[in-house]
């Protein structure tokens, strides 16, 4: 049975032409050297612009001048109709926005096409938060195992500093500076920034260098901090295993991942009044808006405790 296929399906086979594909690696090259960003979010806009462009000569454009607002609007509206879901809509038009405004400021078009076009209004969702009691139940020990070990000093770092899982899966021995109680976390775009490491992380990280960790590597060396049995550094699929294993042990039934660990540091020091711009900054995020979220959260724990204590609540 034959299935249909888009018009950017059908043309993905071929060769963009070499107006579009020499614009479009002049785009990635610069945002690679100059906004520093990750391998993955280079590779994840390269396929979107990719698909855009090797759908535009069937609509009869084949450099960037030819690349009006029609030629995106029906790239968009075919995506739709594919099933995109809106927030994958406002990627793609996202990367589209700033490569057109690339291939103008190098000269390749007289204006951007999309300065009128409005992007989709997405209902942006709150994050997922344990509570504290949950957090200390998942983070209670178990077992003396050098699996044991690791998986706990996993899952006290990946709290105590609202790290990304690939950040402390990667995490390497430099980073650490056990003296000063803190550890340099590298984040998207290779940007790396200190955050504190708490007493009780601490010392669960000591327990596995000193223990588990040592027993695996057999006096052979190793610059990462956490390994697998075969002592190879350890990977995001079994630091996600960590999580969920450890999540079904402290009886938790929803799917908890170790985004929600990261979510929850940051809820839990707004709560603690932390402030807004020391939260952004030991997240790693470039804009204090992407913060704000958790401040939705805070509030809402406000309001659960005025509905609690106060008399009219």
């Amino acid at each position: 049975m034959r299935t249909r296929t888009s018009t950017a399906e059908r043309t993905s086979a071929h060769e963009l032409p070499r107006a579009l594909q020499a614009g479009l690696d002049d785009f990635l090259e610069a945002l690679r050297v100059e906004a520093g960003l990750a391998r993955n979010t280079l590779a994840a806009y390269g396929g979107d612009l990719r698909r855009f462009l090797a759908s535009a000569p069937a609509c009869g454009a084949r450099d960037w001048p030819a690349l009006g607002l029609d030629v995106v609007v029906a790239y968009l509206g075919e995506l739709r109709r594919a099933g995109a879901s809106e927030a994958s809509v406002a990627r793609a038009l996202s990367a589209l926005r700033m490569c057109l405004r690339h291939q103008v400021r190098e000269g390749r078009l007289a204006a951007d096409p999309l300065a009128t076009l409005a992007g989709p209004r997405l209902r942006r969702s709150l994050p997922h938060v344990l509570s504290q009691a949950e957090v200390e139940r998942l983070l209670a020990p178990a077992g003396e195992g050098w699996r044991a070990q690791r998986d706990r000093a996993l899952l006290e770092v990946l709290y105590a500093c609202g790290a990304r899982v690939s950040e402390a899966a990667g995490l390497r021995t430099s980073a650490l500076e056990p003296r000063l109680g803190v550890l340099t976390l590298s984040g998207k775009g290779g940007k790396a920034r200190l955050v504190p490491l708490g007493v009780r992380a601490r010392e669960a990280l000591e327990a596995w260098l000193a223990g588990g960790r040592r027993q695996l590597l057999r006096g052979r060396p190793s610059e990462h901090v956490f390994l697998t049995k075969s002592a190879r550094p350890l990977d995001r699929r079994t630091a996600w295993n960590a999580v969920r294993a450890a999540a079904r042990r402290a009886g938790l039934t929803a799917p908890v991942s170790p985004h929600w660990l990261r979510h929850s540091f940051a809820s839990h020091l707004l709560e603690g009044g932390a402030d807004l711009r020391a939260v952004q900054e030991m997240l790693g995020h470039a804009s204090i808006a992407t913060t704000e979220i958790y401040t939705h959260l805070d509030a809402e724990h406000v309001r659960s405790l005025h509905r609690l204590y106060h008399p009219r609540g």
